[in-house]
């Protein structure tokens, strides 16, 4: 028996439409994190871009467990003495809230060129509006998966 490869022809990328909405970051990240991989599909092939197109909409009503919310996101400016840093609270009270989610997801994706390139596949909205009613996308009820993924 040989070991399945896939190839371009056998990839079938789905839209994928997942509510924030009172989830858990962290789970919703490794959900979504699963979906660009393609490692729930049968057929995976680390070295391919097999997964999903995933939308998600009202990130700005995403949930933190504890005191994540003081948390910190750090980065540097490329200058001497550059370090920046703004809590999550921050970035979800400013003009960009998807951007937690964006910085959840790309972490929990190896650093390298394929999963820059899926990525690419993640849109994010922090509200319920979003342009991509042509694709059809399904709906992934992410709240019903797990009682541990929302919180009030």
């Amino acid at each position: 028996m040989k070991t399945f490869s896939a190839t371009p022809a056998d990839i079938d990328k789905k839209w994928i439409i997942i509510d924030a909405e009172g989830v858990v970051l962290g789970r919703l990240a490794a959900i979504v994190a699963t979906r660009l991989r393609g490692k729930h599909k049968p057929s995976f092939t680390p070295n391919m871009d097999m997964g999903d197109n995933v939308i998600v909409i009202n990130a700005d009503k995403i949930q933190m467990t504890g005191k994540k919310r003081e948390e910190n996101f750090y980065w540097h400016t490329g200058h001497p003495g550059g370090i920046k840093s703004r809590t999550k609270q921050q970035i979800l009270d400013g003009d960009h809230p998807e951007r937690v989610v964006y910085q959840a997801v790309k972490r929990m994706l190896p650093g390298n060129r394929l999963a820059r390139k899926q990525m690419t596949n993640l849109r994010i909205y922090a509200g319920t509006e979003h342009g991509h009613d042509a694709q059809s996308p399904e709906v992934l009820d992410v709240k019903s998966m797990n009682k541990k993924n929302t919180r009030s």
